[in-house]
């Protein structure tokens, strides 16, 4: 019998994974060219040729005994210095080797956070739509998930329920933004107005209240919008980073995790942290991509493509009279369901071999979440269907 923490997760299984399994039978059955998945948020961009090329690099030219061994648990050195200059060069911080801990992607960066601050039954907020995998992530170190209701208009953050929702016992507030499924970049003013809420509520309670920035889509923004860097307005700020969108690198599993220094008690914080690196089961981030991403920090992403996409599927699908606000970063459409259910909604979609993601699963039901990271072509040959989907259900 498997244990009872695992119970709730078997039964709850990833909808998104499952969508994407389903996906994967339709196209055996009627072909992938007839099959449009749009579950996934799995890059459709290759990675750039400089990946490749310096991997061959690295792998002609350096030890074997380095780039496939053990290192501190907090990353090659090396690593870790040329991540925090690219870091103040473009965000005008002052970081160092000692603020960055190299991570197995951005999943592996949140545990070890919350490995290292949780105490039983503490609290952690997060804005509805959110990643569902938070659910899990705080649980598994016996925290409790708080969900601040979202904004259905704009899909920005709640900001006067997120200050009515801070108890003694809230012990961080994760943001992601570029929005995973809304697409929503949090302005500078939107990061601020958090920050004086976080610092009113800590000396209020007289507590230490961490801010989580979830930043796998930071590249990803649209129509010259900036992302702020976060550490700037909020000294107890984590910055949770991952190189699987911007270099399309999902499943070698690399990212990092920002520790500035003037956040309070950073010292023991950053050793917790390396510490739950190797406790996790993690150990170190991998050995070679720790290397390979270090020549490849100045790479910008292929917004062109990503850019295209989300302008043909937004400008169809709101001339097919489905409502959905444009997203300014990431890659995935939150659409209105035209029914109530918006798993109902899912369920006709498949008639027409489309599959997407029900907003129940970022607890935000009556949307659909639809990852536009696939090619063009897919999309264009899915538009027929999409408005035959929209003539069955708008009424």
């Amino acid at each position: 019998m498997i244990a009872k923490r695992m119970v709730n997760l078997v039964e709850k299984n990833s909808v998104i994974r499952e969508m994407f399994e389903e996906g994967k039978k339709l196209a055996d059955i009627y072909g992938p060219e007839n099959v449009y998945d749009f579950s996934l948020g799995n890059p459709s961009v290759p990675a750039p040729e400089q990946v490749k090329e310096s991997i061959k690099k690295i792998v002609d030219t350096e030890d074997p005994l380095v780039i496939h061994g053990y290192m501190n648990n907090a990353g090659f050195e090396d690593v870790r210095d040329a991540i925090s200059k690219s870091i103040n060069k473009k965000y005008g911080t002052n970081f160092t080797q000692n603020n960055i801990i190299m991570t197995v992607g951005a999943a592996s960066g949140l545990n070890i956070i919350f490995k290292s601050i949780l105490n039983p039954d503490e609290e952690v907020l997060t804005f509805a739509p959110y990643f569902v995998e938070y659910n899990s992530y705080v649980e598994g170190y016996n925290g409790v998930l708080k969900i601040v209701s979202p904004n259905l208009e704009t899909f920005e953050p709640n900001l006067k329920e997120l200050e009515d929702k801070i108890t003694p016992k809230t012990r961080a507030l994760i943001i992601n933004t570029p929005n995973n499924p809304t697409g929503v970049i949090y302005s500078e003013e939107t990061i601020k107005k958090i920050a004086e809420i976080l610092e009113k509520k800590q000396n209020e309670y007289n507590t230490q209240i961490f801010l989580v920035s979830d930043e796998p889509y930071r590249e990803l923004a649209y129509d010259g919008i900036e992302v702020p860097y976060v550490t700037k307005y909020y000294k107890n700020t984590f910055v949770v980073y991952s190189f699987s969108k911007s270099l399309s690198l999902p499943g070698e599993r690399i990212g990092y995790v920002v520790v500035p220094s003037e956040m309070d008690d950073s010292e023991n914080i950053i050793t917790a942290i390396t510490i739950a690196n190797r406790v996790i089961g993690s150990v170190n981030a991998p050995s070679l991509f720790q290397k390979v991403v270090m020549n490849c920090l100045d790479i910008a992403p292929d917004l062109e493509t990503y850019d295209r996409n989300r302008n043909l599927l937004y400008n169809e699908l709101k001339s097919y009279g489905f409502e959905c606000i444009k997203p300014q970063g990431a890659f995935y459409l939150f659409v209105k369901s035209p029914i109530e259910n918006e798993k109902e909604f899912c369920n006709i979609a498949k008639k027409y071999n489309i599959l997407f993601v029900p907003g129940s699963s970022f607890a935000c039901p009556g949307y659909v979440r639809i990852a536009y990271c696939v090619s063009t072509d897919m999309i264009k040959r899915s538009l027929p269907k999409f408005k035959l989907l929209a003539e069955e259900t708008i009424r």
